[in-house]
């Protein structure tokens, strides 16, 4: 029997926004629990909010980002449910006028095909407070989160397995990134995920709905869906079906664990929130709304395509983050070498800070000393071997490339009378070699450029030892 999967996800995202949504508390992770609070976030009697115009521009452009229409005039709502984190019993939210609707985020399906998945909504409301619980068993609340701004972003359940969800997420998140709206650090709580899972079976029959709530990692999100997915298909074959409630992960054992039935809409009495004004937004704002809205991720990799002729595969590592963008043009401006570059950037600067955890503006050196050692490169002056050392160097002392390749004796040898002799002296060494590669053993000349290398200390410039290797071993 067939299965069809279907997906949609609930996704919040923390605001950066310097201070909080209705109130003039410092919005920051981190801070000393429960100095970051006052009666607005509390909600002590006479307390009123007031909202944070920054958090609709941040809200507006994030729906932009994602094809959203945006409501000129909508309004907050207050949903009312009671847990311990939420000090109020209630949370100030937008229930039918949502700020953005009816947008789309475009990704790569299993097939590779493009795929639109529909956002239903995007709306903006305050976050709720942190549950501590400490070994003993004991619960502490620390209040710093609550009025936190957020944007939770709807998606309709266009998403047909596990591995396109992720695909949007992952799509999702780097244009977030792009936008500097959040800084969606999952580990910090910026980003949090619920998915909505069932499946339909190819006769038309459907398990209910089940939400997973509060994955707080793309890889948690993963293997709760794929477990879902599997349960579900496994109830309806043995003639059963799932309840419709919210479950939790656990990372432990790898399974979803029962939390509660599924809340209605009902359950939480929404109303027009009496203490906030209505949203009036006008054309000027929408003006400065798209004005800030930077280049996003998708026209920045045409753009690096078709602008520093690379393959797809580069422009999309170094579009995955703003910084690296930046980064890779400001040094083209500096060196017109667009794929030295790239592959530099791609493969020892990444990997580099990757291992070393720290951000491109923490470099020990300046993006003028980097492309002046591609120049060393490029011209020959040095050759990629001994680029390598230099920039491990430079990685690690901030020294310039060229002082370093002074003090190493690292400049290349371009004399091909020079190299002409260690290449001979390299072939009459090692006639084995040289027969086994007239016979067809295309390692054999491997072995004799290394050997040239080895001997010339690594200096040679390869291009002239190959050229003159093949010379002398022709006539032979």
């Amino acid at each position: 029997m067939k299965y069809n999967t279907l997906i949609g996800l609930e996704i919040h995202c923390e605001l950066s926004t310097n201070t909080k949504i209705f109130c003039g508390c410092k919005n920051e992770f981190g801070a000393d629990v429960n100095t970051h609070c006052c009666p607005v976030c509390l909600g002590l009697p006479g307390a009123l909010p007031v909202l944070n115009e920054k958090v609709l521009e941040f809200a507006a452009m994030a729906g932009l980002a994602f094809n959203c229409d945006i409501a000129m005039n909508s309004k907050m709502d207050r949903k009312n449910y009671f847990y311990p984190d939420l000090p109020k019993a209630y949370q100030i939210s937008q229930y039918d006028i949502p700020l953005c609707s009816d947008g789309y985020i475009e990704i790569k399906d299993e097939e590779g095909d493009s795929k639109k998945i529909r956002i239903q909504r995007i709306h903006i409301e305050e976050d709720t407070g942190k549950s501590l619980h400490d070994v003993e068993g004991d619960t502490l609340l620390d209040y710093n989160r609550c009025g936190v701004p957020l944007i939770e972003i709807v998606t309709y359940p266009d998403m047909s397995s596990p591995v396109e969800a992720m695909n949007f997420l992952e799509k999702l998140k780097e244009t977030l990134l792009f936008t500097e709206v959040s800084d969606v650090k999952m580990e910090q709580g910026s980003l949090r995920c619920d998915v909505n899972v069932n499946v339909v079976r190819e006769d038309g029959v459907r398990s209910k709905i089940v939400e997973v709530k509060n994955l707080n990692s793309f890889k948690a999100a993963l293997k709760a869906l794929e477990y879902e997915e599997k349960r579900h298909r496994e109830l309806l074959e043995k003639g059963e079906d799932s309840k419709k409630e919210t479950r939790r992960w656990d990372d432990v054992k790898n399974v979803t664990i029962s939390m509660r039935s599924k809340e209605s809409v009902d359950d939480y009495r929404y109303f027009p929130e009496p203490d906030v004004v209505d949203i009036k937004l006008d054309d000027a704002f929408m003006d400065r709304v798209k004005d800030m809205l930077p280049e996003l991720p998708d026209t920045k990799r045409e753009r690096f395509i078709s602008t520093y002729d690379i393959p797809e595969y580069d422009a999309k590592v170094l579009t995955s983050s703003k910084e690296i963008a930046s980064y890779f043009e400001d040094v083209m401006k500096l060196i017109d070498n667009s794929k030295l570059v790239s592959n530099w950037i791609m493969t020892e600067l990444l990997r580099r800070v990757n291992d070393e955890g720290i951000e491109l503006d923490e470099l020990k050196f300046a993006k003028d000393d980097f492309a002046k050692l591609l120049e060393f490169i490029s011209s020959g002056k040095i050759n990629n071997s001994a680029g390598k050392k230099v920039f491990r160097e430079m990685f690690e002392t901030g020294k310039k490339a060229e002082e370093i390749i002074k003090e190493k004796g690292l400049v290349q040898v371009q004399d091909e009378g020079e190299i002409k002799k260690i290449v001979e002296e390299i072939v009459n060494a090692n006639p084995q070699s040289i027969e086994d590669y007239k016979n067809g053993k295309d390692r054999a000349f491997g072995f004799l450029v290394g050997q040239v290398m080895k001997a010339s200390k690594g200096k040679a410039n390869p291009q002239i030892v190959n050229k003159l290797l093949k010379e002398i071993i022709e006539s032979k």
